[in-house]
């Protein structure tokens, strides 16, 4: 007899990423049988913690670290094969069992070297004008761009060796011409790491084509339908979890534009991401810090001094450990703002919110809650569209009591203090979302549940 479909959940971050979507993804695959990434490059980063452990992902999807899982990379990603190959051979020394349980879409676009060189180029450029957006300089927003061109080379590729030497020609003819006579590359320090690859500013076919031919060897056994394997697993009754990477802020449409990544990182894009119809993602996880952070350039409201020792913001920064997994840079961090969380709410459909880091506020005094902003004389209480019209915004707070003892590892909801509940409680109330579950430290285990996404009606 045939089983009864499975149920999925979609995890979003609904700030500027660095939520902590990781550990939560872990942690709820204790009850599903796929993970999938859906978007996003190896810009991401996702830090899990087991057993006091720390592993670190930038393509696997989080759920790799449960035996028997299986993990999807889908199509809305754009894949990097050196450094998936890279983050493979680190997880494999571990003693994780990875190749036999990874999926990777053939429709993923390839991000290869010559991407790298353009991000880096064009950031270049864009700081000699003032205009710096803070990107990874991974190589994430040229590989999208040759997708929607309809220009990229997709994994699929990787298979047809002549295919990929002739299209590989093509475009390096029209980005090295761009990189010499536009972005002055010849005068571009671009690292020890993609010298190899350049000559007089020029990417150099032998050089990319013969790497990928390599890696092509590896990815090949890994190359598969996703779509239609996950279409199969849902009917099988597989629960399947879907991963996104960044935050909602950052979404090219829907972020603080034009300082955002390439992608769509809302919970829509799981669909067109991972090849599932819509009326297969039945809830909506939103990720959140009890606190704000950002990495890069780009509005930020309710912003601290998170640099001067003794402040809020210093607390922060150096109790959350506020440093990119991805890029190492220092996190800019400051109050929570429920005015963003509404908009990330608005344009996920969100059914719970996580809150992470509650832990990291233990010891403040008093805390600021934004409820709203004051833009042009307005108040307002969502978060305006487009990086102009935000940075205008001066955020309108209420002020909470802060608690002096810890949450720490805290599991029971009962046994937080009074002050921490109430905190989120005036939350929910201010973004009028239900929080269903609530960490109180990096490690799998220190989490308190209300209700589960995989039960949740």
């Amino acid at each position: 007899m045939k089983q009864t479909s499975g149920r999925n959940v979609v995890v979003v971050g609904t700030q500027w990423g660095d939520e902590g979507k990781g550990k939560l993804v872990d942690w709820l695959t204790e009850s599903a049988q796929g993970v999938v990434r859906f978007q996003g490059g190896h810009n991401a980063g996702h830090t899990l913690v087991i057993n006091g452990v720390k592993t670190a992902l930038h393509l696997i999807p989080s759920g790799i670290m449960r035996p028997g899982v299986v993990c999807y990379i889908g199509n809305g990603v754009v894949l990097s094969a050196a450094k998936l190959l890279e983050e493979i051979a680190g997880l494999e020394k571990a003693g994780v069992q990875v190749r036999e349980r990874l999926r990777i879409s053939e429709a993923c676009p390839l991000i290869l070297p010559f991407h790298a060189v353009l991000d880096i180029a064009r950031e270049a450029r864009r700081e000699q004008g003032g205009q710096k957006i803070g990107t990874t300089g991974r190589g994430i927003g040229p590989a999208y761009e040759d997708k929607i061109a309809r220009r990229a080379l997709r994994v699929q590729d990787l298979k047809y060796p002549e295919r990929f030497a002739t299209k590989l020609r093509e475009l390096l003819a029209l980005h090295n011409q761009v990189l010499t006579t536009f972005l002055g590359s010849r005068d571009i320090d671009f690292g020890e790491a993609l010298a190899p690859y350049l000559k007089d500013g020029e990417v150099q076919f032998d050089a990319v084509y013969d790497e990928a031919m390599r890696h092509a060897e590896q990815v090949r056994p890994m190359m598969a339908d996703v779509s239609r394997e996950l279409n199969e697993a849902h009917r099988d009754g597989a629960n399947l979890l879907f991963e996104g990477a960044q935050g909602t802020l950052l979404d090219v449409d829907h972020g603080t534009y034009p300082f955002v990544t390439s992608s769509n990182c809302v919970a829509g894009n799981a669909a067109a991401g991972a090849g599932v119809g819509p009326g297969l993602l039945h809830y909506v996880l939103g990720i959140t810090k009890a606190y704000c952070t950002r990495v890069g350039g780009g509005p930020f409201p309710t912003e601290l001094d998170w640099e001067t020792p003794g402040t809020p913001g210093w607390h922060m920064s150096t109790v959350g450990a506020e440093k990119g997994v991805t890029t190492g840079r220092s996190r800019r961090c400051g109050w929570f703002d429920a005015a963003l969380l509404k908009r990330s709410a608005q344009v996920n459909g969100l059914s719970g919110l996580c809150i992470t880091k509650l832990d990291v506020l233990d010891g403040l005094k008093e805390l600021q809650l934004c409820v709203g902003y004051e833009l042009d004389g307005e108040r307002i209480d969502i978060l305006p569209l487009g990086a102009e019209e935000i940075e205008r915004c001066q955020p309108i707070y209420e002020t909470l009591e802060g608690w002096t003892e810890s949450t720490v590892g805290v599991t029971d909801h009962a046994r937080l203090p009074v002050n921490a509940r109430l905190y989120l409680q005036r939350i929910e109330h201010a973004t009028g979302v239900p929080i269903h579950i609530i960490s109180t430290s990096p490690d799998r285990d220190h989490t308190i549940m209300m209700r589960h996404p995989f039960l949740a009606p």
